[in-house]
């Protein structure tokens, strides 16, 4: 039987069972064996269960024993040996082959580390059965063993400390404690996650005599802590390196400033090295000295001096202090300075007095502070001066007796220059405002002593007091587009003299552009050539405002810019042409520096009624040409086809008719100047045969020139002239002329 198998684990034994029940099985299949069975031999694991004696929670060094018990069903009364196996939180801690139902692990002393989960295995022919989890708690932890690197040490030197818990597992908690006579003892702990003992430091302090130590152990069980006993307790001896110094002031620690008084501090030292002797006022280091037993230091008493001394001598880690208080008796109270007035004008005169209540035998000297050293004025108790602005300052005087010598407190004088009138101004410039904007106001006093009272008046009513060195300012954002009150403001500082104010400003109030409109006469559409107005327009702002009109077609152009003291301005496009359609709007701006545009309108360009009629002669010329060249084509083709009789009648008769009809004018007095047309009323002939045919459409027509004089009757002598006449004869089948129409154009000479 082994009692622990620390190095399997749970998994680990199982395995190897089953491998010894392979080779088992192996061998009887072979015949090696000599385990042939001659009846088959059934059993079955019907539980298997783990007890603790004699019970799950057993005192520390008592004895305890862990039970399995397997409880097994057979179909036959046959031996079985069964292998036992214990674990403990997972580890193989006992293991046995027994032929009875039970096994027994027995721990004679349990400790702390025996603590824990414990399961147990049966394992049989092949079949293995586990039992549930049982937790045993050892309760009680042993006694630790404290042990101390040195059993005697100085001052300042640390004790080191050993604290064993030899029969425990960690992980431990350990608690060191350090008493002394009539304190509370000092405890410092360790956490231990890997071993089962600590260590730890203690300083030796001052006043440490004779040091007890001690320690114990703690554990966490279940989400319990359990503390053992207490350890043994070790004595550790103090040895003084030095002793406490002492501290003494001659010739007494009650002295009268103006005496000198001397310090002196000394110590008894075992061993004179790295030792350091401090001489100490209210934290401030008045002296020291290295190496040796004794410090002096000395000085003349003065008031200041009265307070608490410390004299603290170090050597290593180890100090000790002593403390000694000194009173110093007063000599002489301060000197009060006084002066004739704080506040004053300048150019005025000035008293200032020295003195001390109750003693007059000492030596006085006023002075002006500076914040590079003191100036000393006069070396009295009395000065009188006329002052300036540069004497504006803060005063003290000095008394000195017995080599003592003390300042009174400082007395501020203020000399005062009068201030000079105040400008009041616009902080952007100009005077003026934009409506709906702030308008912010600077008042300026050039000259005069601060502090400086500014008061802002709008009208006559107090708007603002501002206290300031040289200007002030305030922001008025209640404007109004008809509010007429002036502004103005008024300084004055403790002079004399009394308030200055300036002079009134009038500010102007600018109101925004609002609505700007653009229109056109005409409107939308305009003839080429023609003239159109453009009337830019806003319905409110101040003057002078700046008009500017634009056309947008692929890019914005500016055609009209005028600045205008009115609400409105026109412009004239005098003669409009084909690239002036577009897209046209204006905009409006004033010194509110606010650009308001207008809705966009169209304008389009079209063709004049003259261009138009132009267009529609040349058409209709071309279709008259287009005419006279048929007929002129047919004319001459059925000309070559009647042959020359009929031309030769054709001439004659148009000739005769020529000369009928220009003789009838003459003799009328009708004419006409210049080319021109010349009509009868008679020009339209009818045939003795009123029958009309289909020849008629066929008519020939013929042209003549002749020559012929014409009569000015505003002039003489007669001008002569040459005519082209043109006679058109239509000619019928039948001999008969339908119509006759004469041209007559004009001669160039004729007038």
């Amino acid at each position: 039987m082994n009692r622990s198998h620390p190095a399997k684990t749970k998994k680990h034994v199982l395995r190897d069972y089953n491998e010894m029940t392979v080779r088992k099985i192996c061998s009887c299949i072979t015949g090696t064996g000599s385990d042939i069975y001659t009846q088959e031999r059934v059993f079955t694991f019907n539980r298997v269960e783990i007890k603790v004696q004699p019970s799950v929670k057993v005192k520390n060094g008592a004895p305890m024993s862990i039970v399995c018990h397997a409880d097994i069903s057979k179909s036959t009364n046959f031996q079985l040996k069964h292998n036992f196996t214990i674990f403990k939180d997972g580890k193989l801690v006992f293991m046995t082959v027994s032929g009875k139902g039970d096994a027994r692990y027995e721990i004679p002393v349990a400790r702390s580390s025996d603590t824990g989960d414990y399961e147990c295995t049966v394992e049989a022919d092949g079949k293995a059965k586990s039992s549930n989890s049982l937790h045993v708690w050892v309760t009680g932890m042993t006694k630790p063993i404290l042990t101390a690197e040195k059993k005697e040490v100085l001052e300042g030197e640390v004790v080191k400390l050993r604290c064993e818990l030899p029969e425990e597992v960690p992980p431990l908690y350990f608690f060191f404690r350090k008493i002394k006579m009539n304190s509370t003892p000092k405890e410092k702990f360790v956490f231990e996650p890997h071993r089962n003992f600590s260590v730890m430091e203690f300083s030796v302090e001052e006043d440490d005599n004779i040091l007890q130590f001690d320690c114990f152990g703690r554990r966490n069980v279940k989400l319990e802590f359990e503390s053992s006993k207490h350890s043994n307790t070790t004595l550790v001896t103090v040895r003084e390196p030095f002793i406490k110094p002492t501290l003494n002031a001659k010739p007494s620690s009650n002295i009268t400033e103006g005496d000198r008084i001397q310090f002196e501090c000394s110590t008894v030292v075992a061993q004179m090295r790295d030792i350091e002797i401090i001489l100490q006022k209210n934290k401030t280091i008045l002296s020291s000295v290295r190496d040796e037993k004794l410090l002096k230091y000395s000085a003349v008493a003065t008031l200041e001096d009265s307070g608490e001394y410390l004299c603290k001598v170090e050597q290593g880690r180890t100090s000790k202090t002593t403390k000694l208080n000194v009173i110093v008796s007063e000599l002489f109270p301060k000197p009060i300075l006084a002066a004739s007035m704080s506040k004053l004008d300048e150019n005025k005169e000035l008293t200032l007095n020295c003195s001390i209540s109750g003693f007059q035998k000492a030596n006085f000297s006023i002075l002006r502070k500076n914040s590079n050293g003191d100036i000393c004025l006069k070396n009295s108790g009395n000065l009188t001066i006329i002052v300036n602005v540069n004497d504006t300052g803060s005063y003290i005087c000095k008394a000195e007796v017995k080599g003592i010598v003390k300042e009174s407190k400082p007395v501020r004088i203020n000399v005062y220059a009068p201030v000079s009138k105040p400008t009041l101004s616009v902080a952007s410039g100009l005077p003026e405002v934009v409506l709906g904007k702030p308008l912010q106001l600077i008042c300026r006093s050039v000259m005069g002593t601060p502090p400086i009272t500014f008061r802002f008046y709008k009208g006559n009513e107090i708007k603002k007091t501002v206290i300031n060195d040289t200007y002030a300012t305030f922001l008025d954002k209640n404007i109004t587009q008809n509010d007429k009150r002036g502004y103005k403001c008024d300084a004055r500082n403790n002079h004399s003299s009394g308030m200055k104010t300036s002079n009134i400003l009038n500010i102007t109030v600018i109101v925004p552009i609002r609505n700007a409109s653009l229109g056109s006469i005409p409107y939308e559409e305009v003839e080429d050539g023609s003239e159109t107005v453009f009337l830019c327009s806003v319905n409110e702002g101040s003057w002078p405002i700046r008009f500017r009109i634009f056309r947008k077609t692929d890019r914005e152009v500016l055609l009209f810019e005028k600045n205008e003291n009115a609400d409105r301005v026109m412009w004239r496009k005098e003669a409009m042409n084909r690239r002036d359609t577009g897209t046209y709007y204006c905009m409006a701006s004033n010194r509110a520096n606010v650009d308001v545009k207008s809705r966009p309108i169209t304008i389009s360009v079209v063709l004049a009624a003259w261009q138009k009629g132009v267009i529609a002669a040349f058409v209709l010329i071309l279709i008259a040409g287009a005419v006279t060249l048929t007929l002129w084509w047919f004319l001459c083709k059925k000309k070559k086809a009647k042959g020359p009789s009929m031309e030769m009648s054709g001439s004659a008769l148009a000739t005769n008719l020529t000369s009928e009809k220009l003789t009838r004018q003459h003799n009328d007095g009708d004419y006409y100047s210049g080319s021109g047309y010349i009509e009868d009323s008679e020009n339209h002939m009818k045939s003795t045969d009123e029958n009309k045919g289909p020849d008629l459409e066929s008519a020939e027509v013929e042209y003549t020139e002749v020559e012929v004089s014409t009569l000015d009757p505003h002039r003489a002598p007669v001008q002569k002239g040459t005519e082209t006449v043109y006679s058109e004869i239509r000619k019928a089948n039948n001999d008969s002329v339908e119509n006759r129409h004469s041209r007559i154009q004009g001669h160039p000479d004729a007038t």
